[in-house]
């Protein structure tokens, strides 16, 4: 496409998007069309704008080397697993490889029980023992050793002791041994050792760029434990793998495992790596916190969402976390599920079929790129702060009761996270990132499915929408919609009020058009919680004869739809209001 002709179809494509934008008022009559631009483009919680599309402007260049950019062929479908029969079950239906949790105090016979059958060879083990992470490596590399059976390629110890470190708010004096001894281990064994592990940073609230930051920084970390111990960058480099998470934020999740790739492959270069096949192995985990407990199976779709861009973006292994992982113990299905999540992606709808299939777009190279600067300043943050130990040397600190200093060492690193928390809370609060089936379009009489709950300490992870959620954990609560006029002059602000009272599990109670005063006192049973849905005309000609007839029946809390202007009533609720503060304060109205 030559420019003119790309600047003809843009122009083109401009005038159409302002035509749309002026009939919804979006876009005033006299505004130019350029506009459009800015009013379609949302914005990254690290400020990063994703334009409606993407054009030749956003890049120089298209990237001329692919390097690091992509897995070749299908992933590894990974499942977490505790071993035995289910081992055997996910790996027959579906699965590639094994997450495995291993207890506290497991010994030799422990993995003769939970790995019978499995052929190691094929199938990667990827330890995980939260409990004693070292004494857990002995043991399996002593199993390993006894068994006829070669580990296969991918096998990993598991360990990230600084991860560890930071997430148990205090710097291990063991670390550098720890390494060193896992190094050892990792290398007799023939297996990976460590795991960049940033999936716990992002469960505390991190955007993309602050987690993509904190595994260069981490990465950077064991590259200089690792020849510390007299091994080579690339010897320690092949000791890696690192563990992202993926939402169903599709587009700037497809960009951060490509700008992954870019970083730690100029990481390497920096470091005088000697090999240009050197690539970051990536395991890409579907968001913890994204998951909803209410209207579970939407789930489904933004795990499918969030596996089919953490493909496309190259991830190497891919974990589907179960649609019911918020209640607690994932049931069959879900797991069931879960796994056929990545297969139909791969072998139905063939995604895995191309290597980097976002190569050359311009909307995603543009995202690329621009996430991946941000994330170098984050990564040169924490190395100005000393490193990420001492970045994140504070990780108890609570940011509900403290309020830390960004440029502190000891604690900007997390002020900028809960800086960035904060602010997608925010949005959630008002509805600016809605979040389908519990803040949007809920069901408030929905049966959820009965779980077994998580171990302790296997699911510590605050839901994105955990602040409806609380409200729908309460006794349901009532509200009766007085409608005022016809049905097409109450039918909008009633349907918008029904859906935004079911994000508190209140339901609601109405009798139809009601055309005035006399007409709603006599349908009124004497609810206490009250609130009026009408046109703007309606409010203004019998509003506030209605509240007055309404309070002397007794209503004591009286809500109006909309801006309520001259109108004495107890509060209202008008669209990009902070719906979780209106719907808490409806609540403790309700009682």
């Amino acid at each position: 496409m030559n420019f003119a002709a790309s600047a003809s179809t843009s122009a083109t494509w401009e005038e159409a998007a302002a035509t749309v934008l002026r009939k919804t008022r979006n876009l005033g009559a006299d505004e130019p069309a350029e506009l459009v631009w800015e009013r379609l483009t949302r914005t990254t919680p690290d400020g990063i704008g994703i334009r409606p599309l993407g054009v030749p402007g956003d890049i120089d260049e298209v990237p001329s080397s692919r390097r690091n950019l992509a897995r070749l062929g299908q992933w590894d479908v990974r499942v977490p697993t505790s071993g035995g029969t289910e081992a055997l079950d996910e790996l027959e239906t579906g699965a590639s490889s094994l997450w495995l949790t291993v207890p506290e105090g497991a010994k030799v016979g422990h993995f003769d029980s939970v790995l019978d059958g499995v052929l190691i060879d094929l199938a990667p083990i990827i330890l995980d023992a939260p409990a004693d992470p070292v004494a857990a490596a002995q043991v399996f590399c002593a199993w390993l050793g006894a068994q006829d059976l070669p580990a296969a390629e991918g096998t990993n110890l598991g360990l990230d002791p600084i991860g560890r470190a930071i997430s148990a708010g205090s710097i291990d004096t063991e670390i550098p041994s720890e390494v060193a001894l896992i190094a050892d281990l990792a290398r007799a064994t023939g297996v990976l050792g460590f795991v960049v592990d940033a999936t716990g940073i992002h469960d505390q609230g991190a955007s993309d760029a602050q987690e993509l930051g904190y595994s260069l920084a981490v990465g950077v970390a064991y590259l200089r434990l690792l020849t510390d111990t007299g091994l080579s960058v690339d010897e320690a480099c092949g000791l890696l793998e690192f563990r992202y998470s993926a939402t169903d934020e599709q587009f700037i999740t497809m960009a951060k495992f490509r700008a992954a790739r870019q970083l730690w492959a100029r990481v390497l270069e920096i470091c005088n790596s000697g090999s240009d096949a050197l690539s970051q192995r990536q395991h890409a985990v579907t968001s913890r916190p994204m998951m909803t407990c209410y209207d579970p199976w939407v789930n489904m779709l933004r795990t499918t969402v969030a596996a089919f861009a953490a493909g496309t973006g190259g991830a190497d292994a891919i974990t589907v976390l179960p649609l019911d992982s918020a209640l607690g113990e994932p049931g069959e299905f879900g797991r069931r599920i879960a796994r056929n999540t990545s297969s139909l992606l791969i072998e139905e709808s063939h995604v895995a079929k191309v290597a980097d299939p976002a190569g050359g777009s311009y909307a995603v190279e543009r995202l690329t790129g621009e996430l991946a600067q941000a994330a170098w300043t984050e990564f040169g943050l924490i190395e100005e702060a000393g490193g990420v130990l001492a970045a994140f040397g504070d990780s108890s600190a609570d940011p509900s009761d403290s309020s830390p200093d960004p440029s502190d060492s000891s604690t900007g690193a997390w002020a900028r996270i809960w800086e960035v928390a904060d602010r997608r809370d925010a949005e959630i609060a008002t509805r600016q990132r809605p979040i389908t089936g519990v803040s949007e379009f809920p069901n408030p009489r929905e049966l959820l499915p009965e779980r077994e709950p998580h171990a302790e300490g296997t699911w510590d992870v605050v839901s994105y929408a955990a602040g409806f959620e609380e409200l729908r954990d309460l006794p349901h609560g009532l509200v009766y919609l007085a409608t005022m006029g016809s049905l097409a002059e109450h039918t909008a602000r009633a349907g918008f009020a029904t859906n935004l009272f079911g994000a508190a599990g209140i339901e609601v109670g109405s009798s139809g058009p009601l055309l005035d005063t006399n007409e709603v006192m006599s349908a009124y049973e004497g609810q206490p919680v009250v609130c009026l849905v009408g046109n703007d005309a309606a409010y203004a000609d019998w509003g506030a004869e209605l509240i007055a007839a309404l309070r002397s029946a007794g209503a004591r809390h009286l809500i109006l739809m909309g801006k309520p202007r001259e109108l004495a009533v107890d509060d209202s609720f008008a669209l990009g209001d902070d719906a979780l503060a209106f719907l808490t304060r409806t609540r403790e109205a309700i009682g």
